[in-house]
């Protein structure tokens, strides 16, 4: 058996851990730049904010109802998901993480517990160590858990498990677009075959449904038979790529401000490289224009570095070279961006004769990280990076990064 612990409402939930007082209230968290809905507490989706919408839109419902409304905080809700997972790893000796806010269970040889119960036991236990709220699904593969899930978020205790006896009185009315891998295309065309619930694809003929569609397809019909078909996930797949870009708060149109753009960026995506133990091949650098504008511009333009790293200093010498290539002085620069390539293990890269010597290098990097993470992101940084970042993404209704930084720490008085 499997069970699946989905956050409800996770960033929100994160935001009224340290701010109670807006429990039962309308809470909402917002895109980069404070621009578009993207999280909602039950209270705001009641009274019928969407996710996406531009925040300008529903002024008058985020008045009038007293709408809570904060800017994200990616510190806050990285921390409080990594407590939400090592809390649930007490639960079981297996753990898939799926997401931020989704973990499943390996429950296998749990037989002997009541497993309703040990999903209350679970609840209880997550929300009084982190503050978190979760609901549990629990059946025999991870496409029914997904079911069983979503059954859960709807009932009042949070929990439901799904078995061979009542599996097949909760599938008949599950809408088939609800299960987990069917995007909103395939909906559609399923709907078109007159399979409109989770009982009737689960139903169809294996090979029509690999004929018509894929073996994922096929795979997902007998999931929802109770045949696993995905096992867990152990350990993650390595990292192809990693990027960093952003929004600008305001258009960028000087060379100096898209150089320290990219390489505050540059500077990011280096760090996570070395967290992660790897080393890139190639740095491609981007930038565009607003969308919606009618001069839309956007060039990205990839280099190869002399030798694998993990190096700062090594990798914004090329990142600043891409950033002169795309510049042009005639446009006005939203967003811009990195994208590290060629990543692998730093235990396996090749090693070149003409790189400087290795032990020096390190050493810096790893004294960089260590007061960064000890005193805050950005208390060392090159210089190129800038200080001020008058263009950098706009948070104005941020909350405090309350378990991630000493100076913004909570403080309780007796």
């Amino acid at each position: 058996m499997l069970a699946l612990c989905d956050c409800n409402s996770f960033y929100t939930s994160a935001e009224r851990v340290f701010a109670p007082q807006f429990i039962n209230q309308p809470v909402i968290v917002l895109s980069n730049n404070d621009g578009c809905v993207v999280a909602r507490s039950p209270e705001a989706k009641a009274i019928g904010i969407k996710i996406g919408v531009p925040v300008f839109q529903i002024q008058d419902l985020i008045y009038q109802h007293k709408v809570q409304v904060f800017s994200s905080n990616y510190s806050l809700y990285g921390d409080m998901s990594q407590r939400v997972m090592s809390t649930l790893a007490e639960f079981t000796p297996t753990l898939e993480v799926y997401s931020i806010d989704e973990s499943f269970l390996d429950l296998s040889g749990f037989g002997h517990l009541d497993l309703i119960e040990y999903g209350h036991e679970i609840r209880q236990v997550v929300r009084q160590w982190t503050g978190i709220p979760v609901s549990i699904g629990i059946s025999s593969t991870k496409t029914l858990s997904k079911v069983a899930n979503h059954l859960a978020k709807l009932s009042d205790d949070g929990v439901s498990l799904l078995n061979p006896e009542n599996t097949e009185k909760f599938l008949v009315d599950f809408p088939v677009e609800e299960i987990w891998g069917i995007g909103r295309s395939h909906s559609r065309s399923l709907a078109n075959h007159g399979i409109n619930t989770a009982l009737q694809l689960r139903d169809v003929d294996l090979s029509w449904a690999r004929k018509e569609y894929s073996v994922l397809m096929q795979r997902l019909v007998l999931e929802l038979r109770g045949q696993p078909c995905f096992s867990l996930e152990l350990n993650p797949p390595p990292k192809k790529s990693i990027t960093v870009s952003r929004s600008f708060s305001r258009a960028i149109a000087t060379l100096a401000e898209l150089r320290e753009a990219i390489a505050t960026y540059t500077s990011r995506a280096a760090e996570k490289l070395r967290q992660h133990e790897l080393t890139a091949d190639a740095i491609q650098v981007f930038a565009l224009t607003s969308r919606f504008k009618a001069d839309y511009y956007s060039d990205s333009v990839t280099l190869t570095l002399d030798y694998s790293s993990d190096n700062t200093a090594e990798i914004l010498r090329f990142a600043l070279k891409g950033c002169d290539r795309i510049y042009r002085p005639e446009l006005q620069f939203k967003k811009a961006g990195v994208i590290l390539l060629g990543l692998m293990p730093k235990s396996q890269r090749q090693l070149s004769l003409w790189e400087p010597e290795e032990g020096r290098s390190d050493a810096l990097m790893q004294t960089i990280d260590a007061i960064n993470e000890r005193f805050g992101r950005g208390t060392i940084q090159f210089a190129v990076a800038g200080l001020e970042k008058p263009w950098a993404m706009r948070q104005e209704m941020r909350s405090n990064r309350w378990t991630t930084c000493w100076s913004e720490i909570p403080v309780v008085r007796s």
